[in-house]
């Protein structure tokens, strides 16, 4: 029974038990798409099963001449004709309409396809009612689904609420744009003789890399003159004390310090700190895709990329993205706001580790690198090109943090050959990183397990301190 406080608590009245938008675990889902196939209707198993048994009756009648015979025919003639007689009203188009519980969803998130297929209305014949569960519909026809996942996808259970609608979980365990595979529908008449096989293919989904957990920000000593809610050292209208002055005409009355006034025998009042944003320009290496996938340097640079963008965002901080490629670099200007969020991601998204055409590092825009921006790459600093970029930005006054993202290393093998390489290996890894901490650019390693703000601790507890 529906009530009205239930209606206003969730804003609609709750789904029908045997609807396929409402089964347990997952919210309804919404229409992404409507096909109108055609179905060609051929003799199905049983079909052929009964004309072989009528075959063979009416062979052994005539060879053994015994009519008697004859009549293990009768029943199975009967059924095809009567198939026959009503092949006529079973459709020759219908309607496949596919919802999605999400068209966009993070790594390992549960997710579900619903189809409903229907008929295609003629003119001037009133459409079918729906059948109950587990019954035969009025239609004339019932509907089995079938599921063939495509890749990277991770299929879960099948629920099929009545004969003509059907839904599918699924789960994706590492990020990208997946197509979700081919459903195949086989649709049967109500006596089982006529079979139509249908394959739809289901649409693409966006699967997000899924956020690392940051919860603090990591706020340099200089801000830009713009409203946020990062405490400056300047003095302004925000709302962290810093100290008491005295009154100079002008001041507000309602900032007077009437107890240090009284003391002091001079009117005195409370100063306060301002309050500013500043810009973030998240730079994510992906020329260097190595490690293990699922948890390789691109997977945990994206990830950590994702996780600071959102945290930044709900700082009020205008954030942006540079993705660097073989061959260019893809930007997007910093901004406001959730959509922000996700066009960063969808940035990151294309991101490929092969060769893309894109804008010289050297030559990018004033709006993609703000002066005073603070600016965090996530790289495994296995280039040697975007090593000298990052000093190429530091020399240039831009403030840097690097998230070292390298979880894995050369294999250990006994010839000495290859234990002399991976040393050299190890030195040079350690000489990039002993270089950039020279050059006053910090460098972090992540892990790509614990949260971001356990690396970063040091830096997040103070303003970071901006210098040339």
């Amino acid at each position: 029974m529906i009530t009205i406080a239930d209606i206003e608590r969730t804003g609609a009245p709750p789904e029908p038990p045997g609807s396929p938008s409402a089964p347990a675990g997952l919210g309804p889902s919404s229409q992404v798409r409507a096909d109108e196939i055609e179905v060609r209707w051929r003799p199905s198993r049983h079909a052929r099963r009964l004309l072989t048994l009528a075959a063979g009756g009416l062979l052994l009648a005539v060879l053994f001449r015994r009519p008697e015979l004859a009549g293990l025919a009768a029943p199975a003639l009967l059924l095809l004709g009567a198939g026959r007689a009503t092949r006529g009203g079973l459709p020759g188009r219908l309607t496949v309409r596919v919802g999605l519980t999400a068209t966009r969803i993070n790594e390992g998130e549960p997710a579900a396809v619903d189809l409903i297929v229907s008929d295609v209305p003629e003119p001037g014949v009133p459409r079918s009612g729906a059948a109950a569960p587990g019954a035969v519909t009025e239609a004339g026809y019932d509907a089995r689904w079938a599921l063939e996942p495509g890749r990277g996808i991770e299929p879960g259970s099948a629920t099929a609420v009545n004969g003509q609608a059907a839904r599918f979980t699924f789960a994706i365990e590492r990020w990208g744009k997946r197509k979700l595979g081919t459903a195949t529908v086989t649709l049967h008449d109500r006596w089982r003789l006529a079979e139509g096989r249908v394959a739809l293919v289901l649409p693409a989904i966006d699967c997000y890399p899924s956020p690392a957990v940051q919860r603090t920000e990591v706020v340099l000593s200089k801000l830009p003159n713009r409203l946020g809610e990062h405490r400056a050292r300047v003095p302004g209208d925000g709302t962290e004390f810093t100290g008491v002055r005295e009154f100079v005409p002008g001041d507000r009355q309602r900032a007077i310090n009437w107890p240090a006034s009284t003391r002091l025998g001079r009117l005195q009042v409370n100063t306060f700190a301002a309050e500013r944003s500043q810009d973030v320009v998240l730079l994510v290496d992906v020329t260097s895709d190595v490690g293990e996938p699922g948890h390789s340097a691109l997977d945990l640079g994206l990830r950590g990329a994702s996780g600071a963008a959102r945290a930044y965002l709900a700082a009020r901080d205008r954030v942006g993205v540079i993705t660097y490629q073989w061959g260019g670099a893809h930007w997007l200007a910093p901004s406001l706001g959730r959509r922000q969020f996700y066009r960063i991601v969808d940035a990151l998204l294309q991101s490929d580790t092969g060769f893309a055409r894109g804008a010289g590092f050297n030559r990018l825009p004033r709006a993609a690198l703000p002066p005073g921006a603070l600016v965090v790459a996530f790289s495994p600093l296995l280039d040697g090109r975007f090593v000298e970029t990052l000093r190429d930005m530091r020399e240039r006054g831009f403030t840097l943090i690097v998230v070292d993202v390298l979880n894995t290393e050369p294999p250990r093998r006994r010839a000495f050959a290859d234990q002399a390489a991976r040393r050299i290996w190890t030195l040079e890894q350690q000489a990039i990183r002993f270089s950039l901490r020279e050059l006053g650019v910090p460098v972090v390693a992540w892990d790509g397990v614990t949260p971001l703000d356990l690396p970063l601790a040091p830096y997040t507890r103070r303003p970071l301190v901006t210098r040339r």
